[in-house]
């Protein structure tokens, strides 16, 4: 079992380009799966023997989206194994998805994010990455995991573009705004060194996911802003804002970077809701 899964892993990075995020869980679905059933061998395992772990997984109160990506798991490893002909039947195909519950993502107002941007006022070097950082995030609506892996040549300051790495190892250009550029320019030049990472540490190594985030909690307390807001409520604010002034949802999808239509339509609910208020307001007869 332990030889199928690693050529598994290894088939997901090397021919699907998935995401190092999706391997390592991925990998540690398979090995969870691998402890259920002992020294059994793929060959040996049966429908019923699925849902058998699926029932143990919910007996653990994991949420829909967890035994949604473990059904997937699942699902990709035994379509993988019945392609490369080392079992016959695939007893995963018939698995059912739960029902996801639909939760709209916090976003926050343009004040609020005016407000959060402006708690980074330090001129040293700390201070400009921080307020630097910040603003990428807002201009460019990129994922955490895109701002970390930005190399400086991936940032054309003359045509304000930036390249960005997303799910999968594609790579996307995405606009970049001025004010962006401005803090992002003042930050490497007070850094003055040759590594090609954008953000740094204070020990010159590139920034991690986890330091991203504990910058931003540091803002976000500082601003007062407690209402579950994260590094990614940025990025949801970014394509709201885009959409309440009038962008098309086509066009904020590629600036996401979303493969499908329907993962940027979610922000649709947002505008609506916001539509309706400003039609009861202005409409006579409302």
């Amino acid at each position: 079992m332990e030889r199928h899964i690693e050529k598994f892993i290894r088939y997901l990075e090397i021919e699907k380009n998935y995401s190092k995020h999706t391997i390592l869980n991925y990998h540690l679905d398979l090995i969870d799966f691998k402890k259920f059933i002992g020294d059994g061998q793929p060959q040996s395992v049966t429908y019923l023997i699925l849902r058998r772990y699926l029932a143990t997984l919910k007996e653990k109160n994991f949420s829909s989206r967890t035994l949604l990506r473990h059904i997937c798991c699942l699902r990709s490893f035994f379509r993988f194994l019945t392609r490369e002909g080392l079992i016959k039947n695939n007893p995963a195909a018939s698995l059912m998805s739960p029902k996801l519950d639909k939760h709209l993502p916090q976003f926050m107002t343009e004040d609020e994010v005016r407000l959060l941007i402006d708690q980074a006022v330090s001129e040293d070097e700390r201070g400009l990455r921080d307020r630097a950082i910040l603003e990428t995030f807002y201009s460019t609506g990129m994922r955490i995991s895109e701002l970390v892996g930005l190399n400086k040549d991936d940032v054309d300051f003359i045509s304000n573009i930036v390249k960005v790495r997303g799910k999968g190892k594609k790579e996307r250009l995405a606009p970049i705004g001025d004010t962006a550029l401005k803090v992002l320019r003042k930050y490497l030049a007070k850094r003055n060194d040759r590594d090609n990472a954008v953000f740094t540490s204070c020990r010159r190594r590139r920034i991690t996911d986890r330091a991203v985030r504990n910058i931003v909690k540091k803002y976000l307390d500082a601003a007062s802003i407690k209402h579950g807001v994260s590094p990614h409520t940025l990025r949801h604010s970014f394509a709201t804002h885009l959409l309440n002034r009038g962008a098309d949802l086509r066009s904020v999808q590629e600036l996401l970077g979303h493969a499908n239509l329907s993962t940027t339509q979610i922000y649709t609910h947002l505008t609506t809701d916001r539509i309706k208020v400003v039609y009861d307001k202005a409409h006579p007869r409302a």
